[in-house]
């Protein structure tokens, strides 16, 4: 699965073998990258597609010393299963619910 940063659309996308994209939208805030959603399409669902956009994300995330803000709740259980990448959330903005 080829998986790219569409810089211009703020989001991550995963190529599927059948043509359809996953993506992993994202925003900026003051230099972190906000996890805003991830959408994965209905043909893919329940086969690992979200876990392998997320890790590459969060790879990428740590590779360019960025830290991360999560609004996304597939992140968020993803990083339930992988705390290995709780150190990339940034810590100093408090997000109001």
């Amino acid at each position: 699965m080829e998986i790219i940063n569409n810089k211009r659309n703020f989001h991550f996308e995963a190529k599927l073998p059948d043509g359809e994209v996953a993506t992993l939208e994202y925003r900026w805030l003051r230099g972190s990258m906000v996890l805003m959603h991830t959408l994965v399409p209905i043909s893919a669902r329940g086969k690992g597609v979200g876990a392998v956009l997320v890790k590459y994300v969060l790879d990428h995330i740590r590779q360019h010393g960025l830290k991360m803000i999560i609004y996304c709740p597939f992140v968020t259980k993803y990083l339930e299963k992988n705390p290995e990448y709780k150190d990339l959330i940034d810590t100093s903005v408090t997000m109001k619910k």
